[in-house]
């Protein structure tokens, strides 16, 4: 019988010698956690935590169509993008469903980076081989060369104030280029905790002493290592999609409630060449009342978590189905999202979300479930 070997990011060596409970997710070995879910959930969000997200793919583009590759492919504007800005787009199919969820940085006129879902690397790498055509671009995949590092929570700013000025200073969605040593790191205003914070992709040789020395410089306790549980329990907190869950080939964008990441008028305004691929399905979509199904918030009467799949009912009728759930440690409730006809949407409407053996109240609640203060 053969073995696959999980491959390791820079941060292994730390998380093993700090006890993190190590776990195969999309083919790295990753820390779900180190002391519990709930007490990192709480740490992120009273002070703040570390998260290592080196898994995740990271992508350059340069040259000079660099920026029309990437409108033909992001359902976001990217050549209107300011110089160290940050975009969270989606790269769809031509049915409309997403291939992916993804952020693009510009760096320069004709320089450009992406984040991507692991478990969709090898996929993008294909699907963007097969848009390229005639268009004169450079494309690297640096996944395995840098590292990167989430500090997320209402203390990291103010941590961070310690390193560097300019930091706390950066807008939402804006980033800067330091160095550290010889090393360049970029520093982005994002994240996917609801939390306030930072992302942070360096070369992967600087991974160690970087982390050393964030934790080595504050106060005890302000940041805290903490593992994937804990990140997706803040997401979903936080209304934030998860491919896989609240997004897939077969699930589109709009449906998904991510209006604000389609342009479904790209290619329409002078100066622009031409639309993204699913464009045409997303407009069809779009049209008359929308979508048939939507994304809402599910607030479960008792203490039971739903889980993905499982069936939301109106009366007898099944009407949709949960694409993520939990027990929220910041409201103490049972919270989950789920895609159901847009006809049963409206907020305040009572439905039935079948758990197994038993089935739970639930009322649609508007998302986010938890905003920060």
């Amino acid at each position: 019988m053969s073995t696959t070997t999980l491959q390791k990011t820079p941060f292994h060596k730390y998380h093993v010698e700090h006890g993190a409970k190590l776990v195969d997710y999309t083919g790295w070995e990753m820390p779900l956690l180190y002391t519990s879910i709930l007490e990192e959930h709480r740490q992120v969000r009273e002070r703040g935590g570390l998260f290592d997200v080196s898994h995740m793919g990271r992508f350059t583009f340069k040259g000079r169509d660099a920026a029309r590759f990437l409108d033909r492919v992001c359902t976001r504007r990217i050549g209107s993008m300011q110089e160290r800005q940050v975009r969270y787009s989606l790269v769809c199919n031509e049915q409309g469903g997403c291939r992916d969820d993804v952020l693009v940085y510009r760096h320069g006129e004709s320089d450009f980076s992406m984040v991507c879902n692991a478990a969709n690397r090898a996929k993008l790498i294909e699907h963007f081989a097969e848009c390229k055509g005639d268009m004169v671009y450079r494309f690297a995949d640096v996944t395995e060369k840098t590292a990167m590092v989430a500090l997320q929570g209402p203390k990291v700013m103010d941590v961070l104030a310690g390193f560097s000025r300019e930091i706390p200073t950066l807008k939402r969605y804006r980033f800067t280029e330091k160095s550290l040593f010889i090393a360049k790191f970029m520093v982005s205003r994002t994240g996917y905790t609801g939390e306030d914070g930072v992302e942070v992709i360096l070369p992967s040789a600087m991974a160690g002493k970087a982390v050393e020395m964030i934790l080595k410089n504050m106060n005890e306790g302000e940041i805290t290592p903490c593992g994937l549980g804990a990140r997706d329990s803040l997401r979903l907190e936080a209304g934030m999609a998860l491919y896989g869950h609240e997004i897939d080939e077969d699930i589109d964008p709009l449906t998904a409630g991510l209006h604000f990441a389609v342009a479904l008028d790209k290619g329409e305004k002078e100066g622009e060449e031409g639309g993204f691929i699913g464009q045409s399905a997303l407009q069809e979509i779009a049209a008359g009342d929308g979508p048939a199904r939507t994304l809402v918030g599910l607030r479960l009467n008792g203490r039971r978590a739903a889980r993905q799949g499982m069936n939301v009912l109106d009366g007898d009728s099944t009407v949709g189905a949960v694409t993520s759930g939990c027990l929220s440690p910041t409201l103490d409730a049972s919270i989950a999202m789920a895609i159901v006809d847009r006809v049963a949407s409206d907020v305040g409407r009572m439905l039935t979300v079948d758990l197994g053996r038993t089935t739970e109240e639930a009322e649609i609640v508007p998302l986010p479930f938890y905003t920060a203060s």
